[in-house]
């Protein structure tokens, strides 16, 4: 790749970030089962949640016996909201004129008709199919008849005692959001850029994030995506190895953990064209994350904090999972901090950090007005792949990676390790993930 490319031309630049039913990239996400919300966040007869996927309006509710439905949020009577049903013995029923629907959308009563048990069966809501593993719902939008089998994810695999599950909302499209976790180079800047390598216990594995801040790339389509190898010579005659992927349809794997034994994947799930929902999946029994282990005065890196802290949820189509830190109050940025170099942002999550650069963007960012770069090989790889795999839908009816095979998902790992010098990073790659602490297959 030339060290100087432009920016996306408009026409892809358009086809990648609109997500609305009839366009070709929501119609590629449509193909997978989508993380929409918490499994608590739904209780049996409780209140039904307003739910906004990839520009539609849904409602999610669980009914009596358990059972989750998600559908749209209009009642196919006269387009009044089920958001203010009544759930209530085993369905949805629209305060309106009392029609019932189940959870596949099938309607239990029309109670103002008076031929209404002769004509129900013609009646139906618009309703997805639901299932639930890994401590989340997971909705298909795709066609109903033409359901995939459930996400082979190594994280969606978690068992739901062991899985760790949260949820960030953030103002922006979801590929500039997405992009920050396979953007390896930021980290020595946006995150770590106060600090210097004397700041590292030796065998610190940030250690060389700002020993060189400009590592070189290995960049490669996989069965589920892309992947980089971002390596850097080690004093020692090692290298230094920071392997990162991207899963379709909206999955990353960041390296910022050991390889052997990290399990964890984000999800960027478009709430619309301008908000994305980061979905993070985690295995309770992965080490920590390397940003977060002590440097040599005991203390963690200047910026990491272990946990978002949220503006209270509430009812809004955009009320659910809104950090405090946010565009409105700068993200808290402390100009102080930032002048003294106790933190290279003055923002106080690295988390945040992310939000606040990815959101300053604009709501999706103009790509024409790029100038991308030799490090931003990663970048410009899953882009290709993306608009090719939307456009093979669209044009030829391909169906994209991990639809009819979900098992490519399992070979997804990243972290980082050392090999010898001029050993070839995917046969490395190989050979650690058949070494590797996996999640129990169930």
């Amino acid at each position: 790749m030339s060290t100087q490319a432009q920016g996306q031309a408009p026409g892809n630049s358009e086809t990648m970030t609109r997500v609305g039913p009839g366009t070709a990239m929501g119609e590629l996400m449509r193909r997978y089962w989508l993380p929409a919300l918490a499994s608590g966040e739904l209780k049996a007869d409780g209140d039904p949640v307003r739910l906004l996927l990839l520009g539609e309006k849904l409602v999610a509710f669980r009914d009596s016996g358990g059972r989750v439905g998600v559908m749209d949020h209009r009642c196919p009577h006269r387009c009044a909201s089920l958001f203010f049903g009544r759930n209530e013995e085993g369905g949805m029923r629209c305060v309106y004129h009392g029609w019932k629907f189940d959870v596949e959308g099938h309607c239990l009563d029309l109670p103002n008709v008076p031929n209404g048990e002769e004509i129900r069966a013609k009646v139906k809501a618009k309703a997805y199919k639901a299932i639930e593993r890994a401590g989340l719902v997971w909705v298909y939008m795709g066609p109903q008849d033409q359901v995939p089998p459930p996400p082979a994810l190594e994280a969606a695999l978690i068992p739901e005692q062991e899985v760790s599950v949260r949820f960030v909302q953030r103002a922006c499209n979801w590929l500039q959001a997405l992009e920050g976790d396979i953007d390896t180079s930021h980290f020595g800047f946006l995150h770590a850029g106060h600090a210097r390598p004397d700041d590292f216990q030796d065998d610190h594995p940030m250690r060389h994030t700002v020993t060189n801040r400009a590592p070189d790339y290995h960049v490669a389509d996989t069965p589920w995506g892309t992947s980089y190898g971002a390596w850097r010579g080690e004093e020692d005659g090692r290298t230094s190895w920071r392997i990162a992927n991207f899963l379709f349809p909206f999955w990353t794997q960041a390296p910022n953990a050991d390889f052997l034994t990290h399990v964890g994947v984000r999800g960027w799930v478009p709430m619309d064209d301008e908000h994305t929902m980061v979905v993070m999946i985690g295995w309770k029994k992965s080490p920590p994350v390397y940003s977060g282990m002590p440097l040599k005065n005991g203390q963690p890196l200047p910026g990491f904090a272990p946990a978002i802290e949220y503006l209270p949820n509430t009812t809004d189509w955009y009320g659910r999972w809104r950090p405090v830190a946010r565009a409105e109050n700068d993200y808290g940025i402390d100009r102080d901090a930032q002048r003294r170099n106790e933190i290279y942002t003055g923002i106080r999550m690295v988390f945040m950090q992310d939000q606040a650069v990815t959101e300053s963007m604009g709501p999706i960012t103009d790509h024409s007005f790029e100038h991308l770069v030799a490090s931003d090989q990663m970048v410009a790889r899953t882009r290709r792949r993306v608009l090719k795999a939307a456009l093979a839908l669209r044009q030829e009816g391909t169906l994209p990676p991990g639809v009819v095979d979900p098992e490519v998902m399992w070979g997804a790992r990243s972290g980082s390790f050392h090999t010898p010098a001029g050993v070839d990073w995917q046969q490395a790659y190989r050979e650690r993930l058949q070494a590797a602490t996996r999640v129990p297959r169930p």
